[in-house]
């Protein structure tokens, strides 16, 4: 019998983006039965497919001159206990497979038998004789050594190593891997989980389980009522994954109305040199209040300098929302901008309280299965960073491509960020585009995105001065892309 997976493990499997495989469903290359697809059909789709280097054990190897035993039970393996549910039940499925399969020898066995008792009785007879030759010529096939399906093999390790969470109503699916707990692993896959604290204290990530176990993986603070317990309520913040496969049901944000204002004292981490005029600004908020944002969006930054008034500027953030104790932020030298000449000037350093407040901004992604396409200026690659890594955790587009536009000759002040994306993600490429006219800039972008051959059939996110958004915007709606798949943020 063939083995069936979900198009999100068979993308962990193969080691393959899942909107790839997503985009192969909907060209009819890959065919699904009931949203299922046999590993058979992914082995004749991807026959070089290295398996040994791709989904976990290619994450095994990544840490392995990294003392590898120590990584490994830090970063992959879950924790004993968990452990130890999920062997478990592995075991258990193990010996009901034996047992049948004991049971079903057996029964063949006394139909040989059978079978041959009767030709002993009746020389010549054809149907026993046939049904003979058909039982010991089966059993030979059953008994024979046949290769491996490496692809079987890998998703029973996995089942193990990780748990599959899926989450109804909306169907979205994460792994959860080392001893992440739940809320953790949701963000990091890019889901839109409602949560509070994070430490157990509010019980805003509260979920049913549907099916499938949990284990708990600290103390909190928060009461569950009777009737909640019965019916499988559980905190995402404080608990794991202890089943290969977890069922949840929880409600998640549809949309910026869904984000609510947060007023948040953080503390400034790091200030770090990116170019003459770019700082990279790291705030670090209080564990047991984090920031609840979509990548995108923008937060409104204040400082009070003694003896002045207080400054007050928005910035888009520059972080992945699955990572909300610590906020980047790029500041560009501007003597116009109150904080950032503060900043530039000195008074602004490590250990000094930042107030935030947001988030706020439409400028984030729009879901579905379409290519995207990114376009920034300067400063602008700041808020589509931020999408690019929420849309590589999504992991639900076919291709994704960065066109960036920088003014000044330092402007590209974290191309390397760019060429690590490129290297290791397939689906990614990018342009580094260097004029001093951000619309001459703008001009060439379009170019270059036509010289690409892109279709009007993908999301173009476009961030930067109004001039660069405005060229951009009208180059693409000439070409017929539709306006709903253009999102925009002037800075």
């Amino acid at each position: 019998m063939s083995h069936q997976v979900s198009v999100w493990r068979a993308a962990q499997l193969l080691g393959v983006a899942r909107g790839v495989l997503q985009q192969q469903v909907r060209d009819g290359t890959l065919v699904l039965n009931d949203g299922w697809v046999s590993t058979d059909v992914l082995l004749r789709l991807y026959p070089d497919a290295r398996l040994e280097e791709s989904g976990m054990l290619e994450r095994v190897v990544k840490i392995r001159d990294e003392a590898f035993g120590k990584r490994v039970r830090e970063r992959l393996l879950p924790s004993q206990e968990v452990l130890a549910q999920r062997l478990f039940a592995q075991s258990q499925e193990l010996a009901d497979v034996r047992r049948h399969l004991q049971r079903y020898h057996a029964l063949v066995i006394r139909l040989q038998k059978e079978a041959r008792q009767q030709l002993a009785q009746q020389p010549g007879a054809a149907n026993w004789l046939a049904l003979e030759q058909q039982i010991t010529q089966g059993l030979a096939q059953a008994l024979a050594t046949d290769s491996v399906n490496m692809l079987e093999v890998m998703d029973d390790m996995l089942k193990v190593m990780t748990a599959q969470v899926t989450v109804r109503p909306s169907g979205h699916e994460f792994a959860v891997e080392g001893r992440a707990n739940l809320l953790q692993a949701g963000l990091h896959s890019g889901l839109k989980l409602n949560y509070g604290c994070g430490n157990g204290s509010c019980g805003m990530c509260k979920v049913r389980v549907i099916s499938g176990e949990v284990a708990k993986t600290q103390h909190f603070d928060y009461t569950l009522s009777e009737t909640e317990k019965s019916q499988g309520y559980v905190l995402m913040c404080c608990h794991t994954a202890a089943s290969s496969e977890l069922t949840l049901e929880l409600l998640e944000a549809s949309g910026p109305q869904d984000i609510p204002e947060q007023h948040i004292s953080t503390r400034v981490r790091a200030l770090t040199v990116l170019a003459p005029d770019t700082r990279l600004l790291h705030l670090q908020t209080p564990r047991t209040h984090r920031l609840r944002f979509l990548a995108g969006q923008s937060v409104q930054l204040g400082w009070t300098m003694p003896g002045q008034d207080d400054v007050h500027v928005i910035y888009p953030i520059a972080s992945c929302p699955c990572d909300d104790h610590n906020l980047l932020f790029f500041v560009s030298r501007d003597e116009a901008d109150g904080f950032a000449r503060c900043l530039f000037d000195g008074d602004i350093q490590p250990g000094t309280i930042v107030t935030v407040l947001g988030p706020t901004g439409e400028f984030v992604l729009a879901g579905g299965h379409r290519p995207l396409v990114f376009a920034a200026c300067d400063g602008g690659f700041g808020p589509v960073k931020s999408l690019i890594e929420q849309a590589l955790s999504l992991d639900d587009a076919p291709s994704l491509s960065l066109f960036w536009l920088a003014t000044r000759s330092d402007g590209h002040f974290f191309s390397n960020q760019c060429r690590a994306w490129s290297e290791a993600l397939d689906q990614f490429e990018y342009e580094l585009v260097t004029q001093a006219d951000a619309s001459l800039g703008a001009w060439q972008i379009a170019q270059a995105m036509r010289a690409d051959l892109f279709g009007i059939d993908c999301d173009f996110y476009l961030a930067g001065p109004a001039d660069f958004i405005r060229t951009l915007h009208e180059d693409l709606r000439s070409s017929g892309v539709a306006a709903a798949q253009i999102f925009t943020l002037v800075l």
